[in-house]
């Protein structure tokens, strides 16, 4: 793909487009701006796979009768520093963007918490949430049980398993926060479905089939499984989220984990669980940034191998992204512009018009 096939959708046509679309199919004005912006938080961070690009298949669960438009987002539990949310199976961003509001309202009466929620649904990258947690000077804490499995255990064949992410953010003042969001394969199933989208082929270490050999065509891609990070170890850290996200929070995990791409009315029950900590509770808080930027810029200013040009840290390469596509606008490709203008159609309302 050549920059000259890329168009650019400024950020407030964007958001106001997703919110346009979720209003003509019954969702209420107030959550479908909510959703538009935190949608549109995926695509500045460069998470193209979890922000517009995901529209259409929202939309095919939402007409299916598989989201709760009118729902009673609550608190099922709650003990002192913890707390149950029942999302009543709406559209995810909602479900987290409660469960962030409340982690927030909890650290500061407890310095630490722990949310756990259940009856939600794909809700987007996983930074989104744990960045508004290091803006208010907290770090923060996200796992997930993903929508769909498409990890086989280490050395078997049987898909029981998502790409369960995680992502931590540390506040660090003034200064960019250090921010890592990764799931526990090598690559999310979203940049797999981008790729198909775009007729483009996937590398080589990122599925492979029953027989083990790579898949490099994402169009085949139901027929293997992603693989996960560092072996083994990726293979038992999806293990340990799925059981914090997922079993701890009486959602959704293993077997009974529903594929969201292909049972468009089945309720998926997702799990979602966000941690929240206040440095103060552990020392001077000024101390403890003035200790994250020396690491940072320690990590920065180390020797080089042969040929490499720098040393990044996590959430620089999110963090120039953002400040461009702020600036720039987020990237259409003709595929997505297309599917997008399809929901307009169907929708009836205008097109993207850029």
């Amino acid at each position: 793909m050549t920059m000259s096939n890329l168009k650019y959708l400024a950020v407030s046509k964007a958001e106001a487009f997703i919110s346009k679309v979720l209003q003509s199919e019954g969702v209420p004005l107030i959550d479908a701006d909510l959703v538009g912006q935190l949608m549109v938080k995926s695509d500045l961070v460069g998470a193209d796979g979890h922000g517009i690009f995901r529209l259409p298949a929202y939309l095919k669960r939402i007409r299916a009768g598989g989201v709760n438009l009118n729902p009673n987002i609550r608190i099922e539990r709650e003990q002192g520093a913890t707390a149950l949310i029942n999302g009543d199976n709406a559209l995810g961003h909602l479900v987290m963007s409660r469960a962030v509001d409340l982690a927030i309202q909890k650290v500061k009466e407890h310095s630490v918490c722990w949310i756990g929620s259940h009856y939600g649904n794909h809700s987007g990258a996983a930074s989104v949430y744990v960045r508004k947690l290091a803006e208010q000077g907290y770090v923060g804490i996200y796992m997930a049980v993903g929508n769909a499995n498409h990890m086989a255990p280490w050395g078997g064949i049987d898909l029981l398993l998502s790409t369960n992410p995680i992502a931590i953010a540390v506040p660090a003042g003034d200064s960019p926060m250090v921010l890592l969001d990764i799931a526990t394969t090598v690559a999310a199933y979203g940049k797999v479905k981008v790729a198909a989208q775009k007729g483009e082929s996937i590398p080589s270490d990122w599925m492979i089939d029953r027989q083990g050999k790579p898949i490099t065509d994402p169009k085949k891609s139901a027929e293997g499984s992603l693989l996960p990070i560092g072996g083994y170890k990726g293979y038992g850290l999806a293990v340990m989220i799925g059981l914090l996200a997922g079993a701890l929070n009486n959602a959704a995990v293993g077997k009974g984990t529903i594929d969201f791409n292909a049972h468009h009315d089945v309720i998926t029950n997702t799990g979602q669980t966000i941690i929240a900590v206040d440095p103060a509770a552990f020392g001077d808080k000024a101390a403890f940034i003035d200790r994250v930027i020396e690491l940072v810029q320690d990590l920065k200013s180390s020797s080089t191998l042969p040929g490499i040009q720098e040393i990044r840290v996590p959430g620089e390469g999110a963090a120039k992204v953002m400040a461009q596509r702020l600036q720039e606008g987020i990237p259409m490709t003709p595929e997505l512009l297309e599917a997008l203008n399809i929901c307009a159609q169907e929708c009836k309302i205008a097109p993207i018009n850029i």
